[in-house]
């Protein structure tokens, strides 16, 4: 196996048994980064120097045997709209294409804590809004199954670093689907927190009362691992939850008997392709095989939570991207003739169409008139699909979902913005709830990856992770590398 192959556990056991080097083990995934990145583009920044310095601390603290945390050591990634300190944070974005933050997001903080390692950050959609990472100003990443097709967004370039072996874990950030989707296109694990679970602080505000930070990774136990560190109470988040953190690692038991699984029918009904269905309904009787019940339930107001969703994300995305003015930091045009001239004009250059599309419609679904007709009424209904997820608890442990309704395109399917939206219908509903969700792999159709969605209730990541990691050791879907990124 060679050592981009590794998982963090992997990784960690052959550290502390002194089988490889933190150092060695980074330089073998600059060296997979440099024979890869061309074709596949995951990343925006790389930080070598750094990288490697830590490896070699990681090092000595083994040597001189300290006992060190799960991730000390292991190469990670960042998706490049959460803040690193002194390391450039673009959002994928014209108009932040050279700030360096002067601090660190929550979760890096803890990261840097367990000694672990950051390889650079990652690409997206700029500013976190898009499904295929087309809308990066850097370019578009690619998936490594097929260099042709799209790896999913807006984290498609922290799923595609974990397909092509480019790093050993990433974070990604998930306001309707963006860890999710694309580790179902990529053939990853990827985790969405309850809402609360994990700081934002850091996190540059896409739509503040749904982004979430999570892991990408390549098995369940690495997600865990990853969620382990970077939860917990911070006072620089008012919706951080002060709430214990259980060691997730605990709910890796391949054991689901007795455990209720719900199959919304919402989520099976048209628009799904046949295919997809057939993978993730294979993956609800492997379930049953294994001792859990199928209940069939029902979540009536699915088919009103795209439509709620760009209601409210890009009004709250309008406000929060006010601040990017070209008078503080990001891009400046210098040839206006007056400030508010300057603000308009730095803003149409910065912002790409699609941002520049989602603020047009957050501002005008909160203006005079509008209010209450587009935006009071759509948090109305976000009441009705809570509500939808809370009667369903009450019969189901988990809830199972295909996370998207279609494989990886190829970016030669020109997709209007509507069809692209629609890509997270399976999604968008947990963010809405703020509930926790996973996505694992589950098959694949025509080569290209499928995955399943698995749904707990508030808080109950314990449940989602359980279910994932006893479905994962039963199959062998996560260990499938793609063409790219095995020993190819």
């Amino acid at each position: 196996m060679n050592l981009f192959e590794l998982t963090a556990h992997e990784a960690h056991e052959k550290l502390v048994k002194k089988e490889v080097s933190s150092v060695e083990l980074t330089k073998a995934l600059f060296d997979r980064i440099d024979k890869v990145e061309k074709d596949v583009r995951a990343y925006v920044t790389l930080d070598r120097e750094n990288a490697l310095a830590q490896a070699k601390k990681v090092d000595d603290l083994l040597a001189a045997g300290k006992a060190v945390p799960a991730l000390a050591g292991v190469p990670g990634a960042i998706k490049d709209n959460i803040s690193t300190l002194g390391l450039r944070t673009t959002c994928s974005s014209k108009i932040l294409e050279n700030f360096i933050p002067i601090y660190d997001a929550h979760v890096i903080a803890n990261l840097r804590k367990d000694e672990t390692i950051f390889l650079g950050k990652t690409n997206l959609d700029e500013f976190a809004m898009g499904s295929t990472t087309e809308t990066s100003y850097f370019g578009a990443s690619h998936n490594p199954w097929k260099l042709d097709c799209v790896p999913g967004g807006s984290s498609g370039g922290s799923a595609a670093a974990i397909a092509a072996g480019e790093a050993v874990w990433t974070l990604g950030s998930d306001t309707g689907g963006s860890i999710r989707q694309p580790a179902s296109f990529c053939g990853c694990v990827g985790l969405k927190p309850t809402y609360g679970r994990v700081s934002r602080y850091g996190c540059v505000a896409f739509a503040s009362s749904l982004d979430q930070i999570g892991p990408i990774t390549r098995d369940v136990t690495d997600a865990a691992l990853v969620l382990n560190t970077i939860c917990g109470k911070d006072v620089h988040d008012a919706t951080s939850l002060d709430v214990e953190v259980p060691d997730f690692t605990k709910a890796l038991v391949a054991d689901v008997k007795g455990m209720k699984i719900g199959l919304p029918k919402e989520y099976f009904s048209e628009g799904v392709d046949p295919k997809v269905k057939d993978c993730v309904m294979a993956a609800a009787k492997k379930f049953e095989e294994m001792g859990a019940t199928i209940v069939d339930i029902s979540l009536p107001h699915t088919e009103y939570a795209v439509t709620t969703y760009y209601i409210i994300a890009p009004a709250e995305a309008s406000a929060n991207l006010a601040r990017f003015d070209g008078v503080r930091y990001g891009h400046r045009n210098m040839e206006a003739a007056s400030a508010p001239e300057m603000t308009a004009i730095s803003r149409t250059e910065g912002f790409g169409a699609e941002v520049r599309r989602r603020i047009m419609l957050g501002t005008y679904v909160l203006s005079s008139g509008y209010y209450d007709a587009y935006y009071n009424k759509a948090m109305q209904v976000r009441t009705l699909i809570r509500r939808d997820f809370e009667d369903a608890f009450k019969k189901v442990d988990v809830i199972l979902t295909p996370t998207c309704p279609v494989t990886t395109f190829s970016y030669s399917d020109k997709m209007d913005p509507l069809s692209i939206y629609m890509l997270d219908v399976s999604t968008i509903p947990v963010n809405m709830a703020g509930l926790p969700g996973i996505s694992v792999p589950c098959g694949f159709v025509d080569g290209k990856p499928v995955g399943l969605q698995l749904i707990g209730k508030v808080l109950d990541e314990n449940s989602i992770l359980r279910a994932a990691f006893t479905y994962e050791q039963a199959t062998d879907f996560h260990k499938q590398f793609a063409p790219l990124g095995g020993n190819k």
